[in-house]
């Protein structure tokens, strides 16, 4: 289902659209569904402060700028109350993100598909960056599709550039067992072929990982023929995400597709929880249980990837999420995601200054 959201049809956006998604698919067959039974000598922006710049942020406002974002990360239509949390940019240490350009972006990327591959996550992030995009050439016709399940693009036809969200939570497969349920393949890597055709790969995972063991959806996993209940998580982790980067190792050639990481964003779930924060904490939070391993993982591959290092800048974020503003009743408070304008505008900031310095 495709939606033209500005002027006349559009045949050639549709020609265009069709191609790249036929590509994909037949790279990889016809389902998505589950299986069944770093800057060296640049600017290094993992470490810095946040600051109040009210001349230039937030960089659009979701709800008159880019109503295709979804209401659950539009805080302000949802009723949040304070604005301070809008006017914060991050300062590395050292150094100065450039400005996010978004034409500069598309005529470096004209003709080329983007994904990100990922959790809900990825989809704060890549719908960061389609909006992004799309107020740098407001005159500009787009085109957001839905093919089948799990893969959603936003297309620039003018640009014949596609901005590509490939929801998948784990990276390595996930089947279904009739008695178990779902279950974690850790070792398996099947549905990696749709990552293939594309220019620009920006991958995530986490937060999935951290539901192992804690409930019964995500009881079990798999290595080899071995089928366990209730791992660590952390130990899942480390094994899955080896999985994934020996796939793109043996599988994906760097010379022609940019590869980069998306990090790992915190949660402030628990504890002393997200709701009415609005101001960035000043101090820095224990270190993250999952960074060093990816750290780790990504330094060993054959080929390394960029790694968009955004843990700390994060952590500092309480006031950033959506918390009771996610547009589903104050009962739910949500502070995994990230509202926008927010947070995840730096994520783009930085994915930006890494794919023009190089």
């Amino acid at each position: 289902m495709a939606y033209n959201f500005l002027l006349s049809p559009l045949a050639k956006a549709f020609v265009i659209l069709w191609v790249i998604i036929s590509l994909l698919y037949q790279a990889c067959g016809n389902s998505f569904d589950e299986k069944k039974p770093n800057q060296e000598g640049g600017c290094d922006a993992s470490l810095g402060n946040w600051v109040i710049d009210d001349f230039n942020y937030p960089l659009y406002n979701a709800s008159t700028d880019c109503p295709f974002i979804v209401k659950g990360f539009d805080c302000l239509r949802n009723g949040r109350p304070d604005h301070g949390y809008l006017k914060y940019k991050w300062k590395p240490i050292g150094c100065d993100l450039p400005r996010f350009d978004g034409q500069k972006f598309l005529e470096r990327n004209r003709g080329k598909k983007i994904m990100f591959v990922g959790d809900s996550i990825s989809n704060n992030m890549w719908q960061s960056l389609t909006c992004l995009l799309h107020i740098a050439v407001p005159e500009s016709n787009y085109i957001i599709t839905t093919q089948r399940k799990n893969l959603f693009a936003f297309l620039f036809p003018e640009y014949e550039a596609s901005i590509m969200w490939l929801k998948n939570g784990f990276l390595v497969d996930v089947v279904r067992d009739k008695e178990k349920g779902r279950i974690i393949k850790l070792d398996s890597i099947e549905t990696g072929c749709l990552w293939k055709n594309v220019d620009v790969l920006i991958f995530n995972t986490y937060h999935w990982w951290t539901h192992i063991g804690q409930s019964e959806k995500w009881a079990y996993v798999q290595i080899g023929d071995k089928i366990i209940e209730g791992m660590d998580y952390i130990e899942a982790y480390k094994i899955g995400l080896t999985t994934w980067a020996n796939w793109i190792d043996s599988n994906i050639d760097q010379s022609r597709i940019k590869v980069l990481f998306q990090g790992i964003a915190a949660s402030h779930s628990g504890g002393v929880n997200c709701i009415e924060q609005t101001q960035p904490e000043q101090e820095l939070e224990a270190p993250h249980p999952g960074l060093d391993i990816a750290k780790s993982i990504l330094s060993n591959m054959t080929n390394p990837v960029d790694l968009l290092d955004i843990t700390l800048l994060t952590q500092l974020r309480i006031d950033g999420h959506p918390s009771i503003y996610s547009g589903r009743g104050t009962s739910y408070v949500d502070c995994s995601h990230w509202c926008l304008a927010g947070v995840p505008d730096t994520w783009n900031e930085i994915l930006y200054a890494t794919l023009i310095q190089n």
